[in-house]
C-alpha cells in the first residue's frame, strides 16, 4: 500500500540520530520501487518473469512517473531519478519488489511469509485539499502475506492471489502506529517467447479507522471555511486496477511501461472534504540493468 508522495519528509526532529535519517533514506529507496504499490515496478516489474533466475542481482533503475498524490487527491506527483537495486532470493529470506520477506510456509501453490516495505510521506502544502494540515511521514509497513499460486507458475499464463495484512508505522515519529491495512490482489500475467510479458492486477484497500483517519481526517482545529470537520471510518480506502507490459531488451537490460488506475468510488470516506476525484490515474516507465548476478540460481 505505497501510494504516498515521493518525496523527504519536510522535517525531522532534532533528536533524531544518523542512523535513523540513513533508515529513512534506504525505507525511501525501497518505496520509490514500488512507489505505486500493486504495480510492479522497479526490482519487481521483473523479479519474477524468469524461470531460472539469479540467487542475487545488483543493478540499477531509472524511471520516470507521475501519480496521484493519495487516493481521492486531485494532485499527481511527477518524479524521474536513477536508484541502486539489490534483490537476494533465498529460500526462506527474500528481497525483491521494493520490499523484504521471510517465508514461514514455502511450497509450489502456497508461501506464507512475514514482509516489510516502506513508503515515504509528503508536505500537506503540495496538496491543494490538505494544505495547512499536518505533513504526511515516512511509513513502514510490517505483516504477514499468505500467496496463492492459482496455476503452475512456471506457466506462461499464471493466475495468483495475494493476502497481505499489514501494520503500519511511521518512521520518521519513533515508529508510532498509525494503523493496519489488508489489500487483497488477483494478479493475471503472460509471458511469450519474444522476451515480452503482461500483467494486470486488481485490489482493493482496506483500512481501520486509523489509517483512513490519517489520509482523510480532519480535526476542528484543521477546518477552515471550504474543509469541514471530518472523522473518517474503517473500511474500504481504494480500489485499484493496474497493468504492466515489459520487454526483456537483452539478458541484463528491461523496460517496463505501466499504468494504475485509483478509485475511491464506494470507499468508506468518499465524503471526506479531502477527496477532491474519485478516479485518479498514475502512470511510468522503467528501464532496469543488472550489473552483475550470482552463478549460482534461486531454488525457485
Amino acid at each position: 500500500m505505497t501510494f504516498l508522495q515521493a518525496r523527504p519528509t519536510k522535517d525531522l526532529p532534532s533528536a533524531t540520530s544518523v542512523a535513523t535519517r540513513r533508515a529513512v533514506r534506504f525505507v525511501g529507496a525501497l518505496s520509490t520501487c514500488a512507489a505505486l504499490g500493486t504495480l510492479p515496478l522497479g526490482t519487481q516489474a521483473w523479479a519474477q518473469q524468469e524461470a531460472d533466475r539469479p540467487l542475487w542481482e545488483i543493478g540499477a533503475v531509472g524511471l520516470g512517473v507521475s501519480q496521484q498524490a493519495y487516493p481521492g487527491a486531485s494532485e499527481s506527483i511527477g518524479r524521474a531519478l536513477v536508484i541502486p537495486f539489490g534483490i537476494y532470493r533465498g529460500e526462506w529470506l527474500r528481497i525483491e519488489g521494493g520490499g523484504a520477506n521471510l517465508r514461514a510456509m514455502n511450497t509450489p501453490r502456497f508461501e506464507l511469509d512475514l514482509g516489510i516495505s516502506g513508503s515515504l510521506g509528503g508536505r500537506a502544502d503540495d496538496t491543494v485539499a490538505r494544505r495547512g494540515m499536518a505533513d504526511l511521514g515516512t511509513l513502514v509497513e510490517i505483516g504477514p502475506r499468505l500467496r496463492w499460486n492459482i496455476t503452475d507458475p512456471e506457466q506462461a499464463d499464471r493466475w495468483r492471489l495475494d493476502l497481505p495484512l499489514r501494520g503500519v508505522f511511521e518512521l520518521s515519529n519513533g515508529l508510532a502506529t498509525r494503523g493496519a491495512v489488508f489489500e487483497p490482489e488477483l494478479t493475471f500475467s503472460h509471458r511469450d517467447r519474444e522476451g515480452w510479458t503482461y500483467s494486470t492486477g486488481v485490489s482493493m484497500v482496506w483500512a481501520n479507522q486509523a489509517m483512513n483517519s490519517l489520509f482523510y481526517g480532519v480535526t476542528a482545529q484543521e477546518a477552515t471555511a471550504t474543509r469541514s470537520a471530518y472523522e473518517a471510518k474503517a473500511g474500504l480506502l481504494t480500489m485499484r486496477l493496474s497493468g504492466t507490459v515489459s520487454r526483456l531488451l537483452n539478458r541484463d537490460t528491461r523496460l517496463i511501461a505501466f499504468g494504475r488506475i485509483d478509485s475511491v468510488n464506494g470507499a468508506a470516506n468518499q465524503a471526506s472534504p479531502l477527496v477532491q476525484q474519485n478516479t485518479g490515474l498514475s502512470a511510468g516507465v522503467v528501464l532496469a540493468y543488472t550489473w552483475k548476478q550470482s552463478e549460482a540460481r534461486a531454488t525457485d
